[in-house]
């Protein structure tokens, strides 16, 4: 019989795809004929699975929550809705944890980490796989993505601090994203996951020698990610600006949807940028490829991350990108990645300004992005490495 494992996502808010997100469902994708997998998620969990095309067993712990706005009031409420509806479904399906030998809490999020908790205590002997993708920066950090959330960012700083110590004392194995985030748990087993891409389409393409030529291509540079303040959107369209400058037409291609949706769309209004960004919303398959075929480069302007696998994936269609200089991004994009000061948007504009006049610096860097992809990043060899790693 195959080995049981229980996913848990019940954190979930909204239509937004995390890397977190994606990485449980790469790994539903790639794992289903080696493990019998069981998810146990909100309806917004569903709504993935369903993009994903993935029909798991599913244990629903709650339904959408309507109104996502990220106030402090509205994270509260859904924080210990999540936890008791979560707790609620733990002991109503308590026979399927057990008969679980595997539990993998998908985020450090109470929603999901307290479950993990609990399938330890009431089942000593399961393996706790316990992701820990991102680590909250200390309140007042000069490059924090909540320098105007201070609160937020100070209850995300403490909660994080416990959830560490119940890790380190109870999962079995945890997960993390980059190398460096190694030495936050002395003596674990740490799996460095960093996540990757699903190369077959982008492959096809390259090898057809149908190629769209650099001069027919609609956008200058695509940005994919959550709409998060981690992820340096709206410190884009200042750089967008400063873009524009020196390039009146200079376009840009926005894929991807969540909580600073309108405060983008308030801020290129400001600038007069509508004719220059377009916002495609959350994009998938087909379309989303057809972005990437259009565009020139990849941006990954991320002020705080512990990674980030969106830019990887339009770097696999032959996109150099342009980023911040963030310590987790030296060991994620090594290559293929011009990176850029943290916060001086100036020089990050002119790299991009760069890449796209210089035709040999393009070449070059489009090569290294190539590579990287192709021999680190195609999901079927990671994945295949990882459960080497995890189940054997």
């Amino acid at each position: 019989m195959k080995p049981k494992i229980i996913i848990i996502a019940n954190n979930n808010i909204g239509t937004g795809q995390s890397g977190g997100d994606t990485i449980f469902l790469e790994f539903i994708k790639h794992w289903q004929d080696k493990l019998s997998v069981t998810v146990f998620g909100s309806e917004e969990t569903k709504y993935l699975l369903d993009r994903y095309h993935l029909n798991p067993d599913f244990i629903q712990t709650d339904t959408a929550i309507p109104n996502t706005s990220p106030t402090i009031l509205n994270l509260i409420k859904h924080f210990f809705r999540r936890i008791f509806w979560g707790k609620i479904k733990f002991f109503t399906h308590l026979k399927t944890f057990n008969h679980s030998e595997y539990c993998y809490t998908v985020s450090d999020f109470y929603p999901d980490f307290v479950i993990g908790l609990l399938y330890k205590m009431f089942h000593p002997s399961g393996i706790w796989l316990c992701g820990q993708y991102l680590f909250a920066p200390r309140p007042g950090s000069k490059y924090s993505p909540y320098q105007h959330q201070p609160l937020k960012g100070f209850l995300y700083y403490i909660l994080q601090i416990f959830s560490r110590f119940f890790a380190q004392l109870f999962a079995n194995q945890i997960l993390i994203t980059s190398e460096p985030d190694k030495v936050r748990f002395p003596g674990k087993k740490t799996i460095v996951v960093q996540g990757g891409v699903d190369t077959t389409e982008s492959e096809k393409y390259l090898s057809s020698g149908k190629i769209k030529s650099m001069s027919s291509r609609h956008f200058e540079a695509v940005f994919q990610g959550r709409l998060h303040s981690q992820k340096g959107v709206l410190e884009l369209i200042d750089i967008w600006k400063l873009v524009t400058k020196q390039i009146p037409t200079a376009k840009l291609a926005i894929i991807g949807d969540g909580q600073l949706e309108n405060k983008l769309k308030t801020k290129i209004k400001k600038y007069k940028l509508s004719k220059n960004i377009t916002l495609f919303g959350f994009q998938t398959g087909q379309d989303k490829y057809n972005i990437f075929k259009d565009s020139k480069i990849v941006v990954h302007p991320a002020i705080y991350d512990s990674g980030g696998m969106a830019a990887a994936e339009a770097m696999a269609w032959g996109l150099p990108g342009v980023s911040f200089d963030l310590e987790a991004l030296k060991t994620y994009y090594p290559q293929g990645m011009i990176k850029t000061p943290s916060g001086d948007y100036q020089l990050f504009a002119n790299n991009i300004v760069s890449l796209l006049k210089d035709k040999t610096l393009y070449q070059e860097t489009s090569s290294q992005a190539l590579e990287l992809i192709r021999n680190v990043w195609d999901w079927n060899k990671r994945a295949k490495k990882l459960y080497q790693k995890i189940f054997l």
